[in-house]
């Protein structure tokens, strides 16, 4: 399994733009994870960018979803941890976060709404605008990016990163594709 199959199969199967940024700001996060956790890179790159492959195929529905991304990843070749990870992002499933690889994407998935929120907030809507103690001080904030699970996020500390080592990480890592996410 390689990234561009892998993108192929996000491509092929989510056609809303914003949601297929979602999963590449998702991969850039999970990748600055295991360069940080001197783990493999590219196989926690593909769990971030796999782990909403089904959610349009799934019309959304959260009892479901990431079940059939593992099964598509592992129809891909990928390594059973991926898609093990995939099946942990969503605490609705109720599988277990054993892994490191497990418990970062758990984490990073939602971080990824947090900081875009910040980025579209400010008058360049640019990523490279943003500064981490901003995201930081929005992450008390409930109403700001609602949607973003701050209790996923603040599960960091499993990781052994405080919430904002955790942020600053997640930001540097999707403004270096700021480009490809349009921010």
């Amino acid at each position: 399994m390689n990234r561009s199959d892998a993108l192929k199969a996000v491509t092929d199967n989510v056609k809303n733009q914003n949601m297929v940024k979602h999963m590449l700001a998702t991969e850039s996060i999970m990748r600055a994870l295991a360069i940080k956790f001197h783990e493999n890179a590219e196989e926690w790159g593909l769990a971030g960018l796999l782990h909403d492959v089904d959610i349009e195929i799934l019309a959304g529905d959260m009892t479901e979803h990431g079940k059939l991304s593992a099964q598509m990843a592992q129809k891909m070749g990928v390594n059973p941890d991926i898609a093990h990870a995939i099946l942990c992002h969503n605490s609705a499933l109720g599988v277990a976060c054993d892994t490191l690889m497990d418990k970062a994407l758990l984490c990073a998935d939602p971080l990824t709404g947090l900081i875009t929120a910040g980025a579209l907030i400010r008058p360049e809507k640019k990523l490279g605008a943003v500064q981490a103690a901003s995201i930081s001080k929005r992450f008390k904030e409930k109403s700001f990016a609602a949607g973003a699970n701050r209790e996923q996020i603040a599960s960091c500390a499993m990781l052994g990163l405080t919430l904002d080592e955790f942020i600053a990480l997640g930001l540097a890592a999707m403004q270096s594709i700021s480009s490809d996410l349009g921010l």
